[in-house]
Formats: C-alpha cells, structure tokens, sequence
C-alpha cells in the first residue's frame, strides 16, 4: 500500500467562492485556445509549407510535433498542477504557450516553426489538466458541476470545428503566421483574469516528491504510443518500424504500470484508474474521439476536393456540428443528468452519435449539403455534445484534491490519444478504401473527366467506409457506457472538500468502489 500523500491538514468545507463563474470565463478561454490550436494550423499549412519551402515529406511535423509533446507530457503536466497548484501552472501555461506561438507566427525557417508547435504541445499540456481540474475542485455542487462541465464540453466539442473557420479566414485575408499570433491575445486576457479573479480552494496541493520513473516511463510510453499512430496513419498503414514502435510503447506503459504499484508517491495513482466509473468515463472519451476528429478530417476533405469548397466556406460548412454540440452539452445534458443515471443520458447520446455516422455511409459525389451533411452533423453535434459532458464530470468526480490535475489528465491524455488513433486508423481505412476502389476501375478512365469523377468517387468510397468502423467504434462507446457506468442520478450534495485529504465514497448515489 503506498502511503498516505502528504496534503494540507484536513478543515471544514470551504463557503464555493463567489467568483467561480466569473472564473470559468477565463477557464474556458483557455480551453477554447487550447482546442482550436489542434486545428486552426492545420488549414494554414499549405501556405506556411509554400513561404517557408517545407516539403511534402516533412509538413506533418508541424501536427506531429504539437501531437507528441502534448500527449506525451499530459500526465506530467497533471502532476505538476497537482504540485504547483492549478492556478500557478494555469499562469505559467498561459505565458509559455503565448510566447511558443509568437516564435512560431515570426519562424524564418521550418525547423523553427516545428521547435515552437513542439512547445506549445509542451505548455498545453499543463494548460489542459489545470483548467479540467479547477472546474473539479471549484464546483462541488452536482447542479452547478453539470452546467459547468456542460460549458466546458460545449467548448472542447466546438472548438476544433471554430478552429477550421478562424484558420480559413486569417490564412486566406491575412496571413498563415496570424494562426500562431491570435493565441497571444486569448493567452493575455485569459492570463491577467486567471491572476485577479481565480481563488483556487486551500488543501488541494499534491505535496508529494515526484515521480522520475513514473515521468520517464509515462512519457516515453505515451510519445511513442502516439508516435506509432501518427506514423501509421501518414504511411498509409502500418510497417516494420511502426510496429516496433507499438511494442516499444507497450512495454513501457506496462513497466509504468508496475512501478506505479509500488513506488511510494505514484505519478499516477491506481485508484485514479481502478473505481469502474471512471474507467468508464475515461474509455467512453477515448472512443468518442475516434469519429470526432475523424469527421473533420473527412468532410474537410469531401468539401474541398470533391464540392470544390474553399477554406472558408469548408469552416463555415462545420456550422451545424457546432450548434448541435452547444445544444446537447448546454441545454440538453445539465437537464438530463440531474434527472438520469449518466448511463442513461451517455448510452442514448451516443447511439444518436452512431446513428449520423451511419447515415454518412449514404454519402455520394453529388450529395446535397441540405439532405444528408447539414442533418447528419446537427444529430452527431447532440449526440456527441450530450454524451461529453457527464463524462468529463464523472472522470473527476470523486476524485481526492490531491488527485485532481492528474485525473483531469487523464481526461485529455484519453482524448488526445483517441483522436491519435481516430484520425491514424480511420486514414488507413479510407486510404486503403480509396486505392482499391482506384485498382478496381482502371478501365473506367477515357478522358481527363472521367479521371476527375473516378478520383472523386474512390475519395467517397474511403469516407463511406471510414464512416461504417465510426460507427462500430460509436457502438462500442455505447456498450462501454452501459456495462461500466453503474453510478445513480447525482444530487445537490457536494464532491469531497478540498480540505479534507482522507478517501470518500462517491456521492452521485449508488455505492461506488472505495479508492484504495
């Protein structure tokens, strides 16, 4: 058994200070900055490719980069909001990722712009766990906790799809530089309101020396893991050096695993992992990642290369995913979860979630955005926006103050890889699909034209057929949520004070597993 984490002494419940909804405006500020990074460069590329002569070989790291140090460093990054405190390490997030970003919106070459989308993966992975565990801490009420969740799910699920419309608008009327330069004002303003308007609650420090094995282990594990995906996914399947990468990586998250059994203050703790309702969450939010950044990456394609969209338009299309997102996480689940099980609230989300996807395997060259698109991303939005925001809270909920950060991490770091898996696997997928449509139809190409349509068609091919595993991954999310989520209808009782450091039952109302 390891030992008792140091905290501070245990007190009474603290009064939830007044200021916490003024707080989660610069919170979520945050984290709108933190999500539409993940994709705001990304329709910037081709130009920031052009002006400073990167080849076609080497663009990806301008994704991998910003991939392997976020994911790779989330659980550390947890840590260390646990060690620092939240608000510190908010701070401190906030100022390196604005400065990472003015070095990449001024890099005169390519190995510059790569070192700063590095750093910036670096210092959102301390943003990313700071501003999920202070939502944790500073709203214990169930009622509240779900509005606020609900407001911070709105704004992961919508986030990536505002990052497609701000990247097509500064590429296209300004510059790709300005897709680095506009993170320095959100990082400003959400900096200055962190310092004069967060009060993070006393007692919730993590005192602990840290981990080194754990950090090295965790680390190199989870680089390598998202390494192997992201490689697999560009290559086109994987190969040797790609599969020696995925046994790397598995042995490495194993030995972390067996030292965190028995090191005495662990990186991660098992009773972060081992109560089922988290497990669950955790699981549910991997999964649902998958078909949400596999949808952007699709549809993206889809409207520009087969509809003839511009970027700006392609953004714009994104609208409806957005809106439903907004509907399901604000109006839809803070009404649900205070009358539902969160079983019964996620495993219905979701199914709706599967439904659009299944609707999406309908998609044809000549499909019409209002009959099939405009419908099936309003009903992915809900479904999707719905099933997050109950498990964003339940994978906190419960959980010590002292385990906060690295909870909150494992919230992300189970979204960042979902997402590393998603848009590797369903690429795969859709790209094997493609070339095999394209071997299956040579006779078909007589005129440039026909090449056109044909080259058109397998493209479509690839997404309807990365549409039916979304929707089998969906299925899987659904199951998951119903055999794993046992918890009862939360009630106005609060989660756990942050002055008290000792291990208590879960309050959502059924019995939940003691944290060991």
């Amino acid at each position: 058994m390891p030992d008792t984490i140091p905290s501070a002494p245990a007190s009474a419940p603290e009064t939830p200070d007044g200021r916490r909804w003024t707080a989660l405006v610069f919170i979520a500020l945050t984290q709108l900055m933190t999500v539409l990074d993940s994709t705001i460069v990304n329709i910037a590329l081709p130009a920031a490719q052009h002006d400073l002569g990167i080849s076609d070989a080497d663009k990806q790291w301008a994704i991998t980069a910003y991939a392997l140090a976020f994911g790779g460093l989330l659980l550390l990054g947890g840590r260390i909001a646990d060690l620092w405190g939240r608000k510190r390490a908010l701070v401190t997030g906030l100022v390196g990722f604005a400065l990472a970003s003015a070095l990449g919106g001024a890099a005169p070459g390519e190995a510059t712009m790569f070192g700063a989308r590095a750093l910036q993966g670096v210092f959102a992975a301390l943003l990313a766990p700071a501003t999920l565990s202070l939502l944790a801490v500073m709203f214990t009420d169930a009622k509240e906790r779900t509005r606020a969740f609900g407001i911070y799910g709105a704004i992961t699920g919508v986030g990536g799809a505002l990052g497609l419309i701000l990247g097509g608008f500064l590429t296209e009327y300004l510059s790709w530089r300005w897709t680095f330069f506009v993170n320095i004002p959100f990082a400003v303003v959400a900096a200055t309101g962190a310092l004069f308007v967060i009060r993070e609650p006393a007692g919730g420090r993590h005192r602990a020396p840290l981990d080194i094995p754990g950090v090295m282990l965790a680390t190199t594990g989870l680089v390598a893991l998202v390494y192997g995906f992201t490689r697999a996914g560009s290559a086109g399947g994987p190969d040797t050096l790609t599969v020696y990468v995925f046994v790397a990586s598995a042995v490495l998250l194993l030995a972390f695993v067996l030292t965190e059994a028995k090191v005495r203050f662990p990186l991660l703790p098992l009773r972060v992992l081992t109560e089922r309702n988290r497990a669950g969450a955790y699981l549910v939010l991997g999964l649902a990642a998958v078909p949400m950044f596999g949808l952007f990456l699709f549809l993206t394609y889809y409207l520009q290369l087969v509809q003839g969209y511009s970027p700006v338009r392609t953004g714009f299309a994104f609208l409806p995913v957005i809106a439903g997102m907004i509907i399901g996480s604000t109006q839809l689940s803070p009404r649900l979860t205070t009358r539902f099980p969160p079983r019964l609230v996620m495993a219905p989300a979701l199914l709706l979630a599967a439904v659009s996807m299944l609707l999406l395997t309908r998609l044809e060259v000549d499909s019409a955005y209002a009959d099939l698109l405009l419908p099936t991303q309003l009903t992915f939005g809900v479904g999707i926006g719905t099933a997050l925001t109950p498990a964003m809270s339940l994978a906190t909920h419960g959980i010590e103050p002292h385990d906060a950060g690295v909870a909150s991490a494992m919230v992300n770091a189970s979204q960042r890889v979902g997402g590393a898996v998603g848009t590797a696997l369903l690429n795969t997928v859709a790209a094997s699909a493609t070339t095999a449509y394209l071997s299956a139809h040579p006779a078909d190409v007589t005129t440039p034209a026909a090449h056109q349509l044909l080259r058109a068609q397998a493209l479509v091919n690839g997404c309807t057929q990365a549409s039916w595993w979304a929707t089998g991954i969906l299925v899987l999310a659904t199951l998951t949520s119903t055999v794993l989520v046992n918890t009862g209808v939360p009630h106005g009782s609060p989660s756990p004070s942050p002055g008290n450091a000792t291990s208590t039952a879960d309050t959502e109302g059924a019995a939940q597993t003691p944290q060991r």
